[in-house]
């Protein structure tokens, strides 16, 4: 007798709480989603044009001459890799001099050599971000006012992101800055 207690208490039990869930669902209309306000920047992105897309398979001049930036620039990036791993691995430990003299030359040979490595380390990740700009097609755009670079420009300077009114007018304004 008492196994059937237990058996219809816990069917009571279960039918109160569904009549519950059923009365809920009644009583609450359904959520509608809410829209995400976008997300506006502190900043303005300028626009970036991309490259023409190729009709014909053929490459035009521009993207000839572009190709031939990015062979360089890889060149120039292991010489430099190269170089500064050879550097680092000639740069000696810590010597004890016996003239005090030697020992500043020979710390101060050492500090101009890091500092010309940091130079090199800038270089390189200007380096890798050029590259980065012709692998998504929009290396030769200037990013301040999005027109072409000029190829004479992009050959003397690769690594360039303006073109050369909007880096005079850097320059300038950067002049102006520093009261000069």
């Amino acid at each position: 007798m008492a196994k059937k207690i237990k058996k219809t208490a816990k069917k009571t039990t279960l039918k109160q709480t569904s009549k519950k869930v059923k009365k809920q669902s009644k009583k609450s209309p359904p959520k509608k989603p809410v829209k995400a306000k976008p997300v506006s920047a502190g900043k303005k992105s300028s626009v970036v044009k991309k490259a023409p897309a190729k009709s014909s398979g053929k490459l035009s001049l521009r993207e000839k001459k572009i190709l031939e930036i990015k062979k360089s620039l890889i060149a120039q990036k292991e010489m430099l890799l190269k170089e500064a791993e050879e550097a680092l691995n000639s740069l000696p430990g810590e010597i004890n001099f016996p003239d005090m003299g030697d020992q500043a030359t020979a710390e101060t040979d050492r500090n101009f050599m890091l500092r010309l490595r940091d130079r090199e380390r800038m270089l390189l990740k200007k380096i890798d971000e050029t590259i980065d700009r012709i692998d998504v097609g929009i290396y030769g755009t200037c990013e301040e006012c999005t027109n072409p670079i000029d190829i004479k420009r992009l050959e003397a300077r690769p690594v360039t992101t303006l073109c050369i009114d909007c880096k005079t007018r850097q320059e300038e304004e950067e002049r102006i800055a520093a009261g000069g």
